[in-house]
């Protein structure tokens, strides 16, 4: 048991799933009495050191909390410590309950770009932002987690480099993102902002915008013309800000700046808190 690396800091309370290069276990901290979420390493080769880079860049009440890391001397192995999402994610959510209410969904919407808004004002681009990486705490607040596929931008304040790699889950990847296999780059920021676009439409529809029927191809040619229905159902201002989300061109897709001063958004959002 590892327990014996963490000098009586946290008690293990459950194994929580078990990979093939790392296990998660629900965990007491000790000293607070908090619950907390240990993933444990094997092996230091296996531990995905983009994803403590990126964590350790953030702090904010809408992105998992990495809490310490831990590297057993002589063993080789290596403990990552956050803070425990209790509740779930979003994707289980919607599975169990369906599309959400508009104004749940808006919630929810407005806690992710305050998150996104967060990670890109430090240099990080998440690229892989989809409901099962959505996590819900105790009081059912949004926690943005998972950033295994993180690109970082080490100065935050000038024009990162375009990345070229393409990443993340095709469902919710941007056509620009897709088509970097191909040959040329995209903007991790404006990336992030059609994934979010994803997010919302699935929130509201309890189905993704674009479907290919099983053919991939088709898929992304759809995504490619920002070719998706508007259901009747959605107000008129929730339709609109889909529509700038979802635009195929990088250039004029909307920016987290201006989702912010959009109408639809701005409801109920000024009791958000963006930092903490």
């Amino acid at each position: 048991m590892p327990e014996r690396y963490f000098s009586g800091k946290y008690k293990l309370t459950k194994l929580l799933s078990n990979g093939a290069y790392a296990k998660v276990y629900q965990a007491r901290d000790t000293r607070s009495g908090e619950t907390v979420a240990i993933k444990s390493f094997e092996s230091a080769d296996n531990l995905d050191v983009v994803e403590i880079q990126a964590m350790s860049r953030l702090n904010h009440q809408h992105v998992t909390k990495l809490v310490e890391v831990i590297a057993a001397a002589g063993s080789g192995q290596v403990f990552v410590i956050t803070e425990f999402a209790k509740c779930g994610d979003l994707f289980e959510m919607i599975a169990k309950r369906g599309p959400l209410a508009e104004d749940l969904s808006r919630h929810y919407f407005q806690q992710l770009i305050s998150a996104v808004k967060h990670c890109h004002s430090r240099g990080v681009f998440h690229r892989d932002i989809k409901p099962e990486n959505l996590l819900l705490d105790d009081k059912w607040s949004l926690k943005l987690s998972d950033f295994g596929l993180s690109a970082i931008n080490d100065d935050p304040t000038q024009p990162g480099p375009m990345l070229t790699e393409p990443c993340g889950t095709v469902e919710y990847a941007a056509p620009e993102v897709i088509m970097a296999g191909r040959g040329g780059g995209y903007d991790g920021a404006k990336a992030d902002v059609w994934s979010c676009g994803v997010v919302l439409y699935v929130l509201s529809a309890g189905f993704l915008p674009f479907d290919g029927e099983g053919d991939l191809e088709e898929m992304v040619e759809k995504m490619k013309r920002g070719e998706f229905r508007l259901l009747k159902k959605m107000s008129t201002g929730l339709k609109w800000l889909l529509l700038r989300l979802l635009d195929p061109n990088p250039e004029t897709r909307i920016s987290i700046d201006e989702i912010i001063q959009d109408k639809w958004f701005r409801q109920g959002y000024e009791e958000l808190s963006e930092e903490e």
